[in-house]
Order: C-alpha cells, then structure tokens, then sequence
C-alpha cells in the first residue's frame, strides 16, 4: 500500500494536488546543546548547531569527531611515551579519521548528565562494533571519552561553564536540605523528586539526596526548557490550524504546513531565550540558599 501511493505521487503532474497524510519529520540539531548555547549567549557553540545563519547546515558530531581527531593527531608527537603510544596504537586501529558515530552517543547525553564512565562505556560499544581488539577496547574507550568531553569544551566554553554554574547553583540550594525547585517560562513547577527519608529528632524526614539532586538539575532544567519549546510551537500551530505532533526534539506536520511550522518553531525558540532565563534561575538560587551567584 505504502509503495502504492509512493509510485502515485511520483506520477502525478502537479504535486501540489496531491492529497498526502504522511507526516513529515522536522528533526533538532542535538537541542540540548541549542539551549545551553542560547542560554550562555555562546556565539562559537551557536555556529556548531546551526543557531546561526550558514550556507550550509552545521553537523556538530562530525566537527567534535574532527576536534578529537586533531587531539588524537598531536598525542602522536607527544613527549610523554605513553600517551604517544595510545594514540598510534589507536590509528593502528582505526586507520582513517575518528568516526562520527564512534562519539555521537556521547555528545548527544553530554548535556544530559553523562559520566565519563558513561561515555567511556558508550564508546567502547561503538568500537567493539568495529571489531576493535577485546585486549585494547577498554583504554581505547576511555582515551576516545577524554578526548570528547575536552572537545565539547573547546567547542562550547561558554555552554559548559554554564553547566558547571547549574551545578553550582543546586549545591548550595541543597546544603540547606533543600530540594531543587523552579518553575518553567509557561508556569509550570518543578521539584526534583531525588528525596530519602530519614530520622531527625524522632520525625521522619524527606531529605534531598545530594548527588542526585545536584548532577540531575542541569539536564532537567534544559528538559524543562526543551518541552516549553515544544508546547509553545504546538500551541501556536493550534491557533493557525496546523496540525502538530512530536517525539522528543522532533516536530512533525503535514507536507503543505513544514514551511510555517519552521519558521514557528524559531520563532518561539527565540521568544523563549529572550527571556532572562539564567537571571531568573540566579534568583531563585539566591532565594532558596541566601548566597550570590556572579555571572561573570
């Protein structure tokens, strides 16, 4: 059936006449990483995701496989015998450049929380898929992992800083046996439901737990930010008669309303980053903990 009507709108002489129910896909450029370059105002992360203009599109795992590529290349001429010999025994392997999709699972969950461990365990996946040697996958992994996180960094300083003042933010919410709250720019609030209980003076007490509420704010608040994005493209749709769907970061329409549904989709993503986001998070930092959080 599905080949049936494929051949119909091949042969049809004025597309625009035909009648499709297909949904067309409108897929982001790892969003996570378009919020955090929006949030911090980062220009060199922007450009990476296609926040920009550009003449053509940016694919950001192919520019951060080339980034640790490069790294891989200057550990050849290192000084230190060990590192040097990593990374050739690492091209003996892998003889052309490193694969995009060797890294892009680990720079997808970057923003989402990943651990090194977690990355190093996502690489060496990819590599054994390779068929890389059992014997040298593991430092293989962890090599390739490192060289990830520090290109990330390169490529989005502003971002990762960010990230690393999210974090910051929850500590000090969170030495106060508070857990960390907010509220999205739709209204909608937030608790992070990483709680234990505990006996405190003969009371059973629900206490945050540190780890868990500190690692999983920056990830979270992004999600937050992510699905604001989404509701409002969808509520906008709504109103111009644009029927909408969506999984995750990927937006999807009928064929004659892909145009207006792009150009709503930036629209509200700029509407949304308009706002003070990070000032506003600062402040409520400051009203959960009685501490200050410069922005530098």
């Amino acid at each position: 059936m599905k080949e049936e009507r494929e051949a119909e709108s091949i042969d049809v002489r004025n597309p625009s006449t035909f009648v499709s129910h297909l949904p067309i896909h409108q897929d982001g450029s790892c969003n996570g990483l378009q919020h955090y370059a929006a949030l911090g105002r980062d220009r060199q992360g922007g450009s990476e995701v296609n926040l920009l203009p550009s003449p053509f599109p940016a694919d950001v795992y192919s520019s951060v496989a080339k980034r640790v590529e490069k790294k891989r290349l200057e550990d050849e001429k290192s000084n230190d015998p060990n590192v040097k010999e990593l990374a050739v025994a690492l091209r003996t392997a892998l003889p052309d450049s490193v694969p995009r999709k060797v890294i892009k699972q680990t720079v997808m969950t970057t923003v989402y929380g990943v651990t090194m461990y977690g990355a190093t365990q996502q690489i060496k996946r990819q590599l054994k898929a390779l068929e890389i040697d059992n014997e040298q996958l593991g430092r293989f992994a962890a090599y390739l992992a490192h060289k990830t996180f520090a290109s990330l960094h390169d490529a989005f300083t502003s971002s990762m800083q960010l990230k690393d003042w999210f974090r910051c933010c929850a500590r000090s919410i969170v030495s106060l046996m508070r857990p960390v709250e907010w509220e999205t720019p739709l209204g909608l609030p937030v608790m992070q439901p990483y709680l234990k209980l505990q006996k405190k003076h003969n009371k059973l007490c629900l206490l945050p737990v540190m780890m868990k509420q500190v690692n999983a704010f920056p990830p979270n608040f992004v999600h937050s930010l992510d699905s604001t994005h989404m509701m409002l493209t969808s509520l906008h749709c709504h109103r111009l008669g644009i029927t909408f769907a969506a999984v995750h970061d990927c937006y999807w329409t009928h064929a004659c309303h892909v145009d207006r549904m792009n150009v709503l989709c930036r629209e509200q993503f700029i509407h949304l980053h308009k706002q003070p986001l990070v000032q506003q998070c600062a402040k409520v930092a400051i009203y959960s903990s009685n501490s200050n959080f410069h922005l530098s």
